[in-house]
């Protein structure tokens, strides 16, 4: 088997999901998930993705990690044994992502295997992209209001927009590590879309919309999505999933939402820095998406 430890904003657990999916498609083996991190877990909405799509959902029992980890099962030990000074010591089964970018040792891994991190970029899936497609198809039915809203998306050449700024204004860790798109990124982004795109009608979602509204200049039709919170807060991926175009923010959120748009002409627009930190995110964004 292998097994994938799950944690995270709703982005965060796909990216998790379809690297651990894909290297067991791969083995040929099954694939299970550890979302015993969620326990306490007070960000974003915890888990959802049993909830939110039509995947075949199996965790990982005490005996399953007792298989792969052996006495360094333990949220302890785990924790303990990631870190990079000691990793001579973890068992082999036990695989730590090394770096952000993505680890061409990835498709060495063995059944029977741990996996511990992020994994954000699709090429650790990319053999199995319809595969995880189909995994991530939303199951849940569309509230009125968001029927509305997708059939505007539908009738139009619609672009999404999205800001995020929550936890990364109000966190100070968060924002020191990810900090904010600029409204310059944002004016580079409407300006690129706005000249290679015929009438295109701007849908923008954000976790301030208020904000948004007050900052963006946005000189095309706009609609302000602003219906979608807490427990329906994924609808803003599925409707930016609809648009024929994505601007992203430094989200993977946001990511998702244009990765999952099927358009084969589509343009999508992210930020060339990801982090406010130094950090090499060349391998996050696919090489068909424009970065600015």
């Amino acid at each position: 088997m292998i097994i994938t430890n799950i944690i995270g904003g709703l982005g965060n657990q796909m990216f998790q999901y379809a690297a651990g999916r894909a290297l067991s498609l791969r083995l040929g083996t099954s694939f299970k998930l550890d979302t015993r991190d969620f326990s306490g877990y007070k960000l974003h909405q915890g888990f959802e993705l049993d909830r939110l799509f039509n995947i075949s959902l199996d965790l990982a029992s005490s005996d399953d990690l007792e298989i792969v980890l052996g006495w360094q099962k333990s949220k302890l030990m785990k924790r303990l044994f990631r870190r990079d000074h000691l990793k001579q010591f973890r068992y082999r089964s036990y695989v730590v992502e090394p770096q952000f970018n993505y680890c061409k040792e990835f498709n060495q891994v063995k059944d029977n295997s741990y996996l511990e991190g992020y994994w954000q970029s699709e090429k650790y899936f990319t053999d199995f992209a319809e595969k995880i497609r189909e995994d991530f198809a939303f199951k849940l039915p569309f509230s009125n209001q968001n029927i509305k809203v997708a059939e505007q998306i539908s009738l139009v050449n619609a672009v999404s927009l999205h800001v995020r700024r929550g936890d990364y204004v109000n966190n100070p860790k968060t924002t020191e590590t990810h900090g904010l798109c600029s409204l310059e990124y944002y004016k580079a982004a409407i300006d690129y879309v706005s000249a290679n795109v015929y009438q295109p009608h701007f849908f923008v979602f954000s976790d301030d919309i208020a904000w948004a509204k007050a900052n963006l200049q946005i000189n095309s039709v706009a609609v302000y999505v602003d219906n979608n919170a807490s427990q329906e807060s994924y609808n803003d991926m599925r409707l930016m999933s609809l648009c024929k175009h994505n601007i992203i923010a430094n989200s993977s959120f946001s990511w998702w939402g244009a990765w999952l748009n099927q358009n084969a002409e589509k343009i999508v627009i992210a930020p060339k820095q990801w982090f406010f930190k130094a950090i090499d995110t060349a391998d996050l964004i696919p090489a068909s998406w424009v970065r600015l």
